[in-house]
């Protein structure tokens, strides 16, 4: 009895001293809190901030808890860690721990949540005070000498300061600037070349990351000059270790291999550094004025090609071009018909414009504009695609630039599109991530303008017919003419302008694979123009223009780098061939701290227009696809034939498109494969490799995640509107039958139909006719609808039989609306990179789940035990503290 008891104590003593261990971390983490806006205000680095929560967990374990408190405690620790689960000293709770803990020392957390408790914390925050307060001192003397360091007053603020110094006039001297530059370039050289041991490589990079984490909130072009100064040197460090201290010679497979994967990552530093140039100062250009007298101002030829897209797709876009405010004497439409189709012609008789063809297809676009050049005599020529439908003020935007400048050959504004693509679509984000063209309307095409190399995009543009003519006509060669064209017109001496206002929206691919069509005919094209007119040679280009063309070309030949960057950590799991030939510790520090870098950077230049870790989504659905088509463009540029882009296709069922899908499927399958014989090798395979087998296995549990999200675009929703829903918000009125005239609020328009909300409920029912009263400036419309449905104050109305006049008057009010478009940018936030890969990881979930419910009964088991293990990992990941129910 005495041993057992003895047995007993040793049990019972065991498992209070564990559960005192997990306890006074909570104790430590709200000592953290509370110190933690302290360690931001004074800028204390995330080490020192996560050594403290430690040293204090040292000092916990001989302070004796009593009950009270060891309920408060348990309280606390389901609030900091509320996916742990019972019962609580597991394995996968203990990776839950470990990973909680390290996510609330480095991030901050909630701060109204946080502040629910500080009631119940304030006693405790009082003995603390007492106990670090000649801590508090010292901080406080070695901040302010930070301050003077970086001439930060007291009554001045950083922000003000930053802007002092960006506007000071020092940085207006020549011979400064060529100094600065020169001596930047030898530190830069100093830092990437001379060898660091692997703890002075480790005090490298955490001071690079404190700097760039502290700059990345910091307004302004100095910090973003800094950040990305910082990013091209770790990036550049990072790639000369590896050219000269991680090839394996001795290891043929090894070093074969891991030459590749050096050439791939050559290939995304070039990018980087040719990326930043290009979006280090954009333009944004505004539009110019118009001279009062309207007589001063040009003709202009409107072109509205098309091939194979029905009468409904052109109708708005023709109608809509008639309502451009412009003379009437000097605008003509025309309609250029490569399908030869008669009803079309009749429709551009019935509405007044023009009507061409010609006698074969010759060319595609690029001809059938050519063509339409010989017919033709307008001063400019505006080209929209078949389904952009432009707003009114298209030309008052767009024009003054030609006349403020005679060498301008070229006015391109963005591309928007009031459908959604197939990635907003197929995994319902539009609106709330940015879609996959933002990132090149939104920030590379201004930043091209900086350095005078605007891309002509083939429509929503407005071009020279003098420059045209000069070139020879749109560039036939290629089956991008309308880069090749802009490309011709810059080296003839010509500029290209580009406004970042969005003056026409239009229809989204239909599909995946129609989408994945269209970018290969784009990487082909691109392909071809750096084969036949490469910008590196030639004349008539200045360096900058020929790095901008550069790095748009480089872009579409991403599909080789991607695939390795997806198959690479598979080289050590599957052959054990160290492909990256160093230690452990020297792979961490070097790899994880430059993508850090590069992330933080890349976040704060792009913004709102590309979230962190969607590029690389983007990539992967493209990359298989592009291969083979650029590649062979490379070999033999007149291969290859251009493809029309559909649009206006319906989808009646929800479907999987496994034919898409089959590169995605495939990569993903060999990486789920590799991780699972890497859990082998982790327990049973040479403990040595356990360092650098972890770092692999890291790599493919990311590629899984990126695969996953592009398997689930492969998910193709169902879609059986005819005609797309654009919102909208602006007054308009309605009539009902009894002559009541009722206030409403536009929410929603299509061709076909509108969405309206009223405060004053109508006392009316579906199929009643009401008449819906909008105007256009100072003139007013009314359109007879009928109410196909009813939702507390939102009413569904339907236009039914519009004859040509009244279906002018609609689009003018519409889609010809001069603001129509104008906040296509407003709706997103700053990125997070947290919150952007949480939603990449969601989107991967899901595309597991949609492999699942969509797979054969043969392969269900299989992919369900794949995506129940990803589920699993996802719950080990940190989340944000929040109150629970349950007891631990």
């Amino acid at each position: 009895m005495k041993a057992n008891r003895s047995r007993m104590s040793f049990a019972e003593k065991t498992i209070r001293v564990l559960l005192s261990l997990f306890f006074s971390k909570l104790l430590v983490r709200f000592i953290f809190l509370k110190f933690h806006s302290y360690f931001n205000q004074h800028k204390m680095s995330a080490i020192a901030a996560f050594c403290l929560p430690f040293l204090l967990l040292f000092l916990s374990l001989f302070f004796k808890l009593d009950k009270n408190k060891k309920r408060k405690l348990k309280s606390r620790l389901r609030y900091f860690y509320p996916h742990v689960t019972l019962p609580v000293f597991t394995i996968s709770n203990c990776v839950r721990i470990i990973l909680q803990t390290s996510y609330l020392a480095f991030f901050r957390t909630n701060k109204a949540s946080l502040g629910e408790l500080k009631a119940e914390r304030a006693k405790t925050w009082q003995d603390i005070k007492r106990s670090v307060r000649v801590i508090r001192l010292v901080d406080k003397k070695l901040v302010k000498a930070f301050k003077h360091a970086w001439f930060i007053g007291k009554k001045k603020s950083q922000q003000a300061n930053y802007k002092r110094i960006s506007e000071a006039n020092i940085w207006q001297n020549q011979i400064l600037k060529v100094a600065f530059i020169m001596l930047l370039f030898f530190a830069v050289t100093v830092f990437v070349t001379v060898p660091f041991s692997v703890e002075a490589q480790a005090v490298f990079i955490s001071l690079i990351l404190v700097v760039a984490y502290s700059l990345r909130r910091v307004e302004g072009q100095i910090a973003t000059i800094t950040m990305i100064t910082l990013s091209v040197t770790t990036s550049t460090r990072y790639l000369w270790w590896r050219y000269t201290e991680t090839l394996n010679w001795d290891d043929p497979l090894a070093l074969t291999l891991g030459i590749g994967l050096l050439l791939a990552e050559t290939y995304a530093w070039l990018v980087l550094i040719l990326g930043f140039f290009q979006t280090i100062n954009p333009l944004n250009r505004k539009p110019v004025q118009l001279p009062a007298d309207s007589s001063l101002w040009p003709s202009v030829d409107i072109y509205i090609p098309t091939y194979n897209e029905p009468l409904s797709v052109v109708k708005p876009t023709a109608i809509a071009a008639q309502s451009i405010d412009w003379p009437a004497d000097k605008l003509n439409i025309y309609i250029l018909d490569d399908g030869k189709r008669p009803e079309f012609a009749e429709f551009a008789k019935q509405i007044g414009i023009g009507y061409l063809t010609r006698p074969n297809n010759n060319h595609a676009k690029a001809g059938n504009m050519n063509h339409a050049m010989t017919l033709t005599d307008g001063d400019y020529i505006a080209i929209f695609d078949c389904d952009h439908i432009p707003a009114r003020s298209f030309l008052q935007v767009t024009m003054g630039q030609f006349i403020k400048d005679e060498k301008v050959c070229l006015v391109q504004t963005p591309h928007h599109f009031f459908s959604a693509d197939p990635f907003e679509r197929n995994l319902n984000n539009q609106g709330k991530i940015p879609n996959e063209n933002m990132l090149f309307y939104g920030l590379i095409q201004d930043g091209n303008d900086m350095w005078d190399a605007t891309f002509f995009c083939g429509s929503c543009a407005v071009l020279k017919r003098e420059a045209l003519d000069k070139i020879g006509g749109f560039a036939v060669e290629t089956v991008t003419e309308d880069a090749h064209t802009a490309l011709r017109m810059q080296r003839a001496g010509y500029k290209t302008t580009y406004i970042n206002i969005p003056q026409a929206a239009g229809l989204a691919t239909d599909s995946l694979s129609a989408h994945v069509g269209q970018r290969i005919r784009w990487a082909r094209g691109m392909a071809q123009i750096f084969r036949l007119d490469n910008p590196l040679l030639g004349k008539g280009l200045n360096l900058a223009q020929r790095m901008c063309y550069l790095n748009a070309m480089l872009h579409f030949l991403s599909g080789i780098p991607r695939i390795v960057f997806l198959t690479a950590p598979l080289a050590l799991i599957y052959f054990n061939a160290a492909i990256i030939y160093a230690p452990f510790l020297a792979i961490f520090l070097y790899i994880v701290p430059t993508l850090l870098q590069v992330k933080i950077t890349n976040s704060r230049i792009q913004g709102k227009y590309r979230y962190s870790f969607w590029g690389e989504v983007y990539e992967s659905v493209l990359a298989w696809y592009i291969l083979k088509p650029t590649t062979v463009a490379l070999i033999n540029p007149n291969k290859g034939k251009f493809n029309v882009t559909e649009k206006g296709g319906l989808n009646d069922t929800e479907r999987y498109d496994w034919i898409i899908s089959k590169p995605y499927i495939f990569l993903l399958l060999i990486n789920v494969v590799g991780m699972g014989y890497g859990i082998l090798r982790l327990f049973f395979g040479d403990t040595s490799q356990i360092g650098v087998l972890l770092i692999s296995m890291l790599w493919a549990s990311y590629n899984i995640i990126i695969l996953g999200a592009a398997v689930a675009v492969a998910a193709e929703a169902k879609q059986i509107r005819s005609s797309h829903r654009v919102n909208a918000n602006f007054p308009a009125a309605i009539r009902l039958a009894n002559g009541h005239t009722i206030k409403v609020k536009i929410t929603d328009y299509s061709d076909s139909g509108v969405g309206i909300e009223t405060q004053h409920i109508p006392t009316c029912r579906v199929n009643d006719k009401v008449e819906l009263l909008m105007s256009r400036g100072l003139k007013q419309y009314s359109f007879a609808t009928y109410i196909c449905n009813t939702r507390d104050k939102q009413i569904g109305l339907t236009l039914r039989d519009l004859d040509i006049e009244k279906q002018k008057a609609f689009i003018q009010c519409t889609f010809s609306r001069a603001d129509a478009w104008l906040d296509w940018q407003e709706n997103f936030k700053h990125d997070k990179p947290s919150y952007s890969f949480s939603n990449v990881l969601k989107v991967s979930l899901r595309g597991f789940k949609n492999l699942i419910f969509h797979a054969p009964n043969e392969l269900k088991p299989l992919i369900e035990f794949s995506s129940r293990a990803i589920e699993f990992i996802a719950t080990l990941l940190p989340t944000k503290p929040k109150k629970v129910f349950e007891t631990l």
